[in-house]
C-alpha cells in the first residue's frame, strides 16, 4: 500500500512518499514487494504539476512510474504540449490523467487498488490545488478535489493508521470498534464523529510557513509512518525504503528536494 503525503501552504505544496511498492494479481493476492519504486513524477516538464501514487505498483506489465512517464510524452508530443501552458486547470489535467489510466486499466481488466494524487498550480493561479483519482475493484473514482486553493495543511493516503493516530488523534478502526462493541449505534456515531474529531486534530503547520518547514514536515510524516509499520507486530510491512520529496512553488515550479539516483548525477538532468 505504502504512504504518500502532501503538505500545502501559501508558498506552495510539498510531495513526499516512501519507496515500497506491491505488485498484485487481479484477485488482490500479493505477488511481490520491492523498496525502490519511484512514486513522484513531474507530469509535464517545465510546468508546476506533480503526481504521486500509492497502492498497486503497476498495471499489466508496466509500473505506474513508467506509465506516468508515458503520459508525460503524450502530453508533450513532438515538443508541443497537449496542455497549453498558458491556459489549463488542474482539474483538466486530472481528467487527462484519468482518461489515460482508465484506458490502460481496461486493456488488462485491472481490478486492484490504486491512488493517483495530482498536485500543483493551474495556469496563472497563485495558490496550489490537490486532486485525486482512485481505482478499486474495477471501479474508478474522480477526479475529485482533495484541497481547493484556499485549503491548507497536510493530507495523506495509503497506509493511514500512523498519521490518523498522530494528527486526527484516533485510530482509523476506532469507529468500527465502537459500533461492534455496542457502545454506540452507527447512526449515533455518524452524528457525532466529525464533531468529536474536530476537538482532537493537531494542527502541525501555519499557512504562512516557509517552504523548507513544509518539506521538513512532509519528510517527518513519511518517516513516522515507516517507523510505525517497521515496528508494528500485527501489520504487514507495506511501507519502507528511501523517502523521496519534491516541492512545487509558484515561481520555481517543480523541484526535486530528495530522490533516489541509480546513476551518476550527470545522467539525471531532471
Amino acid at each position: 500500500m505504502s504512504i504518500i503525503v502532501s503538505v500545502k501552504i501559501n508558498d506552495g505544496i510539498v510531495m513526499a512518499a516512501d519507496s515500497a511498492t506491491t505488485f498484485m494479481k487481479n484477485t488482490g493476492e500479493t505477488i511481490q514487494r520491492y523498496e525502490h519504486a519511484n512514486k513522484i513524477v513531474n507530469l509535464v516538464k517545465g510546468l508546476p504539476i506533480g503526481v504521486m501514487t500509492c497502492g498497486s505498483g503497476g498495471i499489466g506489465t508496466a509500473s505506474i512510474d513508467t506509465l506516468l512517464k508515458d503520459l508525460r510524452i503524450r502530453l508533450s508530443r513532438n515538443g508541443v504540449a497537449a496542455i497549453d501552458p498558458n491556459n489549463y486547470t488542474l482539474e483538466q489535467v486530472s481528467s487527462l490523467v484519468r482518461e489515460f489510466f482508465e484506458e490502460k486499466a481496461k486493456a488488462v481488466d485491472f481490478n486492484n487498488y490504486l491512488i493517483l494524487r495530482i498536485c500543483g498550480y493551474s495556469s496563472n493561479h497563485s495558490l496550489a490545488e490537490v486532486w485525486q483519482i482512485g481505482f478499486n475493484d474495477g471501479q474508478i473514482f474522480g477526479p475529485f478535489v482533495v484541497q481547493k486553493e484556499e485549503d491548507m495543511g497536510p493530507r495523506w493516503n495509503g497506509e493511514l493508521e500512523a498519521l490518523d493516530r498522530l494528527i486526527i488523534g484516533v485510530s482509523s478502526s476506532l469507529s468500527e470498534a465502537i459500533v461492534n462493541e455496542g457502545i454506540l449505534t452507527k447512526e449515533q456515531l455518524d452524528a457525532g464523529w466529525s464533531k468529536a474529531c474536530a476537538h482532537l486534530i493537531e494542527p502541525l503547520i501555519m499557512h504562512a510557513a516557509p517552504i523548507q518547514d513544509a518539506i521538513d514536515l512532509a519528510r517527518f510524516l513519511v518517516e513516522t509512518t515507516e517507523g510505525f509499520f517497521r515496528f508494528s507486530i500485527k501489520r504487514a510491512k507495506t511501507v519502507g525504503g528511501a523517502v523521496e520529496i519534491a516541492a512545487i512553488t509558484k515561481h520555481e515550479g517543480f523541484k526535486w528536494v530528495r530522490r533516489k539516483h541509480f546513476y551518476s548525477r550527470e545522467l539525471n538532468p531532471e
